[in-house]
């Protein structure tokens, strides 16, 4: 089997555990709100503002046998540069100040997700980000395109305030590819031992997100 395979088979429970969050299941439902909706962008800036310098911290600390990662990784910083200002429009055509939001803090869980993200890569293996990747991309492909369907029409917002989520949603699928043909290339199983682990934990950490505005109405 190959690694990606493998990967999707271990992390299975995780990922349906994050897929059954009331939050997701209330949004899959309809129940949505203008208020929670900015929640959850405000928090997605704060993690996605990070892709960019998490991606140069993991491609300055790999280790030489990894070199060749390099590639993909400068590819994956020239196409997810900017994303978080995407997120900023989406918010700015919902009602809020963008500038607002640029100063704000995030919330406990996006502040720790992204915390652990840099920990990973400074202090464990900087491998672990791909489990990161996995969660988020993984997530967001098969989740964000329905979602933004869902929240437009409850909300009647207009099309220019999901820019975000429909980037990142069925039409990501030729990044998921890429990934998995990048995935495929790990055969070292303590590399791959350390992508898993951290997917596990990121789907963990990425569920406590979106958790974390479960409580606004």
């Amino acid at each position: 089997m190959s690694f990606f395979n493998t990967l999707i088979q271990d992390t299975r429970a995780a990922q349906e555990t994050l897929l059954q969050r009331s939050i997701i299941q209330d949004t899959l439902s309809g129940n949505i709100s203008l208020a929670r909706y900015q929640a959850f962008l405000t928090e997605a800036y704060h993690h996605v503002k990070h892709t960019v310098p998490l991606l140069m911290a993991c491609g300055s600390r790999l280790p030489e046998e990894y070199n060749w990662l390099q590639q993909a990784i400068a590819e994956y910083i020239e196409e997810e540069i900017g994303h978080e200002k995407w997120i900023l429009n989406d918010l700015e055509k919902t009602g809020l100040d963008p500038e607002v939001i640029q100063l704000g803090k995030p919330g406990l869980a996006t502040e720790v997700m992204v915390a652990y993200a840099y920990h990973q890569i400074d202090r464990v293996n900087p491998l672990a980000f791909f489990g990161m990747v996995h969660v988020l991309e993984g997530t967001s492909t098969a989740l964000a395109t329905q979602t933004a369907e869902l929240v437009q029409n409850r909300l009647g917002l207009p099309d220019d305030a999901f820019s975000y989520l429909r980037s990142h949603g069925s039409l990501d699928l030729e990044h998921v590819q890429f990934f998995e043909a990048l995935m495929n290339k790990v055969t070292s199983p303590d590399a791959q031992a350390v992508i898993t682990h951290a997917a596990n934990t990121f789907y963990h950490l990425y569920g406590e997100v979106l958790s974390s505005v479960e409580g606004v109405a």
